[in-house]
């Protein structure tokens, strides 16, 4: 059997909304993250909890929860709903990790998704990368910018973005998983900032509402056109030797690219 396709868009819904599960799965989430931090007051934390508590107990899929950051009043009582509905846990996302100290500090055996939302979680991603917890970093680009003091822009973030992008490769992690567009109003917009991700090496996006998740899909997926040209190359390509197509010297490494975007352009 082979192994399931890695998620490529991931939706939040927050603790106090329980009912927004189902409707993310049905909206065609790959994943859905409940979140108990910053979509959820402080007033609410408690009550939001164990909403969260009944669905991992009783829910249909298992969902991946974003908890309250190492350091915050709430931490220690999300990490003891987590460890009791376990068996409705996807994974944690864990919100301004800063260090591998802050991974192995959850303790529960399910896979961590790593938030740089910082400047020091920037500086120590290869520590944050090598923890084997780690399954896959993400970066929180409207923290990161208000921690750098900076505007939230892909121009501003680039190198921070390629950052993750590199330490997931030297850790062999899957590709990243880029931050939320802001605008919801606009789900084109979605789509253009997934498009850009998967150029720079993501190979996924968070969603903060069901109408990105579409056009998140089709920014991560090749085009007609490059699919075209894979299937070209591939075909003349044979035993991977260089060859010479459309006045271009075509050799291993780009054959290799041509058939990891067919592969890509094979999922579900």
């Amino acid at each position: 059997m082979s192994a399931p396709a890695l998620a490529v868009s991931y939706q939040f819904v927050p603790a106090t909304r329980i009912d927004r599960v189902a409707k993310a799965w049905q909206a065609g989430a790959d994943a859905v993250i409940v979140d108990l931090e910053d979509a959820v007051a402080a007033a609410e934390k408690g009550g939001a909890r164990a909403a969260l508590a009944r669905l991992l107990q009783h829910g249909d899929k298992p969902v991946w929860v974003r908890c309250n950051a190492v350091g915050t009043a709430w931490h220690g009582d999300d990490l003891a709903a987590l460890r009791q509905g376990i068996k409705g846990l996807a994974g944690i996302v864990l919100p301004k990790t800063e260090s591998s100290a802050d991974v192995t500090g959850l303790a529960i055996a399910v896979p961590v998704m790593a938030l740089i939302e910082s400047a020091r979680g920037i500086a120590q991603l290869a520590d944050i990368a090598a923890n084997a917890a780690v399954g896959r970093l993400a970066i929180g680009s409207v923290d990161l910018a208000l921690d750098l003091g900076c505007v939230d822009s892909w121009e501003t973030l680039l190198l921070a973005r390629s950052q993750v992008v590199l330490h997931s490769r030297l850790a062999n992690l899957a590709a990243p998983v880029d931050g939320v567009t802001v605008t919801i109003g606009q789900p084109e917009d979605a789509g253009r900032d997934a498009r850009r991700a998967r150029e720079l090496g993501f190979g996924a996006k968070l969603c903060i509402h069901p109408s990105q998740i579409g056009p998140v899909h089709q920014g991560f997926a090749p085009t007609a056109a490059q699919v075209a040209w894979a299937e070209k190359l591939v075909a003349l390509a044979g035993d991977g030797a260089a060859i010479k197509i459309d006045g271009q010297m075509i050799d291993k490494p780009v054959i290799d690219r041509a058939r990891a975007l067919l592969a890509q352009a094979r999922r579900p």
